[in-house]
């Protein structure tokens, strides 16, 4: 649970002149938004993050950076690229869709020769563990994001649902909605704690490590945003398979004011035969079982249960 410290927003950046000089010695965000006309397209979930400060703070989060290989989504004016580099990215795969912003970027590959690679391409449909291959990269990657609220929920469960695991990232700082952000550190009995918490607890640690108010982005959304740090597990537990996992959290939180004896009839015919034999009481509801009481389930039903 957060504390009430921690559900306040960060304040750092409403001392920092959004879009001004950078120690990089590139134009200020705001001009480069003005030359290559990059106002932001809702369509495309676009908000874009001008305060210096906290851009480098998100890339501060996702450090150390030193020799390791950076992949962005949605770099937009390219305000966390370049932070992201100062704080010494050895290399920056950033994946955009918007062809405005694919030409904003050329003039931080000018800037830092050989260290951004800019992809043309939607994160959804991108195989990363062939494409780093491909680049002959195979390790030391960390994913660093401001992302496109639009699919921030479905990269994350990409990412998280990665096979073979431990992933091909060493740790992910990804900015998210607020809302959004507390159903993935949510716990047990939280009104946000559900599927997106279990899948994402059992795979990974996963804290939030500051927050913002809507007037550090433009334009501002209607909702806070905050910056979760989820750090890959080696050998989650209990073990179970991912979708098994899937299968039992969708079954529970379907449902998740009745009796799990009730909610689980539509992964097993004899769901009460299943809790009793995780521990479980079959009255209890799925808000109030543990990550590790999920992930038993689910090793049950992997072994034969179904």
């Amino acid at each position: 649970m957060s504390s009430p410290a921690d559900d306040a927003p960060d304040r750092e950046g409403e001392k920092a002149p959004a879009g001004g000089a950078s120690p990089d010695g590139l134009p200020p965000l705001r001009d480069v938004i003005r030359t290559y006309d990059l106002a932001p397209k809702k369509s495309l979930g676009q908000n874009f993050l001008l305060d210096l400060n906290l851009t480098r703070k998100l890339a501060r989060e996702a450090g150390p950076l030193a020799g390791r290989t950076v992949i962005e989504i949605g770099p937009g004016p390219g305000g966390l690229t370049r932070a992201l580099l100062l704080e010494g990215a050895e290399r920056i795969i950033a994946v955009e869709r918007d062809d405005r912003a694919v030409a904003a970027l050329t003039q931080v590959q000018q800037r830092y020769p050989g260290k951004l690679d800019v992809v043309g391409a939607d994160a959804l449909s991108i195989d990363w563990r062939g494409e780093l291959i491909s680049r002959g990269i195979s390790d030391h990657v960390v994913i660093a994001a401001n992302l496109p609220y639009n699919i921030a929920t479905l990269l994350l469960v990409a990412w998280l649902e990665a096979e073979p695991w431990p992933p091909w990232y060493d740790r992910m700082a990804l900015m998210f909605q607020k809302e959004v952000a507390e159903r993935i550190v949510a716990t047990p009995g939280n009104k946000a704690y559900g599927r997106l918490a279990v899948i994402a607890q059992w795979r990974c640690e996963a804290r939030i490590v500051f927050r913002l108010g809507p007037e550090a982005f433009t334009p501002p959304p209607k909702v806070a945003s905050a910056v979760v740090l989820l750090v890959p597990r080696s050998d989650p537990q209990p073990a179970c398979s991912v979708k098994t996992l899937g299968r039992v959290t969708q079954a529970a939180f379907g449902q998740r004011r009745k009796m799990l004896r009730q909610s689980l009839k539509s992964l097993t015919p004899a769901p009460e035969l299943l809790l009793r034999e995780a521990g479980i009481s079959p009255e209890e509801r799925a808000e109030r079982l543990t990550v590790e009481q999920f992930a038993t389930l689910a090793a049950i039903v992997d072994r034969g249960m179904d």
